[in-house]
């Protein structure tokens, strides 16, 4: 699982029937410099199937590959990635140094 930023929504001109209900996300993921606040995240941004109802600027815990269609098991479901978590605080102390 990975800490992602919530940067937009997915608009679908056309959805299947089979797919569950939910929305589709655009988030960043972020790094260790994003989460203490120096940087905004990696470069890349994914696309999240979302049934919790995460709003654009939440922070989001993304489950990707092969676990990512696991909740809708024994059902198929084509996601790569979708939002298993809404997080409320994120508290991160980088280790300036190694310890001895």
């Amino acid at each position: 699982m990975r800490i992602a930023k919530v940067v937009g929504k997915v608009t679908l001109v056309r959805q299947l029937e089979e797919l569950p209900a939910g929305t589709y996300l655009l988030v960043r993921p972020m790094n260790r410099g994003s989460l203490v606040g120096l940087n905004d995240g990696s470069d890349e941004s994914h696309v999240v199937y979302d049934s919790l109802a995460a709003r654009e600027d939440d922070l989001i815990g993304m489950v990707e590959g092969r676990e990512a269609a696991a909740p809708f098991w024994p059902g198929k479901v084509p996601f790569n990635a979708y939002n298993a978590c809404i997080l409320e605080q994120v508290n991160f102390q980088p280790v300036l140094e190694m310890p001895r």
